[in-house]
């Protein structure tokens, strides 16, 4: 159902890093994307997939995870992503990549967690340092890492409080907690 992938779609922050994810699974996640909907249907979005441990060494060194746990670096060696896929704008189709982007990853998630992984979706990316590394075409524009592998902790949705905070925090067990808003906060106007 998709309600329940939804629920559990949270962002994954911490991973069986041994856990082996082959390049064959991470171009059916991207098929999904390939299938979705696309502003005019211009189709910009390409994508670089690791599930090379070297590789996605560096990869990760070009990423800041998680701005609100601040003393939290990221995940430490043995919880990182077994896999990465990096999406990127091709500047010679648009300029401009609207949603599009936005649209490929949540049903690249969604698809992970299908398949019983997770992942993390990360805008926080040291771009020049990821596209040196990965020798990216200046016309291709990094948009967003998602960070893919099997989950090694628990996330749990709770409703925003009278307070009406909502950053996420890990408690004293490592949960993370992820606060929403109620529906009927975002809700503006009904029939």
């Amino acid at each position: 159902m998709i309600e329940e992938l939804i629920r559990q779609n949270r962002s994954c922050r911490r991973f069986h890093e041994n856990y082996e994810i082959d390049t064959g699974t991470l171009k059916d996640l991207v098929n999904l994307a390939r299938l979705c909907a696309s502003g005019a249907n211009l189709q910009p979005l390409k994508y670089i997939l690791s599930c090379n441990a070297e590789k996605n060494e560096r990869i990760f060194s070009c990423l800041a995870w998680a701005a609100y746990l601040k003393d939290w670096p990221g995940p430490k060696p043995g919880e990182r992503p077994a896999a990465y896929i990096i999406i990127l704008g091709d500047t010679l189709i648009t300029r401009d990549f609207g949603c599009d982007h936005g649209i490929a990853s949540q049903s690249i998630l969604l698809g992970a967690r299908e398949k019983g992984l997770a992942g993390c979706m990360l805008g926080a990316i040291n771009r020049k340092g990821l596209r040196d590394f990965l020798n990216i075409e200046d016309r291709l524009k990094i948009l967003l890492v998602l960070a893919i592998g099997k989950p090694k902790e628990e996330i749990m949705i709770e409703t925003v409080g009278d307070d009406s905070k909502i950053k996420y925090w890990r408690d004293n067990d490592g949960i993370h907690h992820v606060p929403k808003r109620k529906l009927g906060d975002i809700i503006l106007s009904t029939d």
